[in-house]
């Protein structure tokens, strides 16, 4: 494979594809010029787009396919019929190394699917999870387990503390990220036995890049307390889609209080750098690119409704795990910790 950056592109994905896709390439290229890309999707539409944008000239390979993967589809209905979709076969050029990452904003759990049946779990990982940034007072944080596995066990749980933080190493270029997990208390007889079981082994695994903070509430997301937030994918889409929706609320009662009256908008010139900055800092488009970690390949989930800033944003993510070997990361850091996961695997 080459050693420029290769990514493999659903074209069709996603609520505003594929125009919006091409635009966050292009976005994209003007960053990081020499990413190349490989487009699936309806040659007949993409083309005519790609066209429109002068720094994506030889850099895009439009491959050919009317298959795609709807909204609606279950995910045993893309098992059967994805295979030849735009979002199959740009997880299948991982597989084939003809690219090193692949992204798409369409159908998650369809591209879960697909992703764990192309590309299978690395070894040593049960199941693989949904990390993504997210906004916080001291900056970003990350959080997974956020809907691909509805319950865990411990060896789970710890899998993830150690999957999270070499993304965090390797995406926000932290060298010893924290780490803790959600749980309904920071006391140590708080949550249930699985949660308890992980903190132990947590504890106990000294040797790891993390820093292990035990447990932490779900006021710890936002405030940043920990830089990787470990939970299961049932309690994790919650507290991502509740942020999601506080954040809407905040920004829509903020709206309507500097429109209420003359003084109010006459306030918001004074306020409005200040504003501009909290709306940059919430848009859930600068904090955009999921990833699913323990595969072997890299495939990057774009919010289905980003626009080409955020799609551009999920590039930038997937230069960054590619550029510095995410998988050979993950994996070195299992090799290390084989007896935590049987002893882990024999108490659960």
């Amino acid at each position: 494979m080459s050693k420029n950056i290769i990514i493999a592109i659903d074209a069709m994905g996603g609520d505003n594809a594929p125009k919006v896709v091409i635009e966050g390439m292009s976005q994209a290229r003007t960053l990081y010029p020499d990413t190349r890309f490989l487009a699936f999707g309806d040659e007949a539409i993409i083309g005519p787009l790609v066209a429109q944008h002068s720094n994506l000239e030889n850099s895009v390979e439009i491959i050919h396919t009317s298959e795609i993967v709807s909204a609606d589809d279950k995910p045993s209905q893309a098992l059967r019929r994805g295979r030849q979709s735009s979002m199959g076969l740009a997880i299948q050029a991982v597989k084939d190394k003809k690219a090193h990452v692949a992204i798409s904003a369409g159908n998650t759990g369809a591209q879960m699917a697909l992703a764990k049946f192309i590309l299978r779990t690395m070894p040593g990982i049960e199941r693989p999870a949904l990390i993504s940034p997210m906004p916080t007072l001291r900056g970003e944080s990350v959080m997974l387990d956020l809907g691909a596995n509805i319950e865990c066990d411990a060896h789970n749980l710890v899998q993830f503390a150690i999957m999270g933080a070499a993304y965090v190493r390797t995406v926000l270029g932290l060298s010893r990220p924290t780490v803790g997990l959600l749980n309904v208390g920071v006391e140590d007889l708080k949550g249930k036995e699985n949660i308890r079981q992980a903190a132990e082994i947590l504890k106990a695994e000294e040797h790891l890049h993390l820093e292990f903070s035990g447990f932490v509430e779900g006021n710890a997301i936002g405030a940043g307390d920990v830089d990787v937030v470990v939970t299961d994918g049932f309690t994790g889409n919650i507290a991502l889609k509740t942020a999601e929706g506080t954040a809407r609320l905040v920004s829509e009662l903020l709206t309507r209080a500097f429109t209420s009256s003359t003084s109010t908008k006459i306030g918001y010139l004074f306020a409005k750098r200040g504003l501009q900055s909290l709306r940059s800092h919430m848009d859930p488009n600068n904090h955009n690119g999921g990833v699913f970690l323990g595969l072997n390949g890299l495939v990057v989930k774009s919010h289905g409704g980003a626009n080409a800033n955020g799609f551009a944003t999920a590039i930038s993510t997937a230069i960054d795990m590619a550029k510095n070997d995410l998988i050979r990361l993950i994996s070195e850091e299992l090799a290390q910790t084989t007896e935590v996961g049987q002893e882990c695997g024999d108490d659960s």
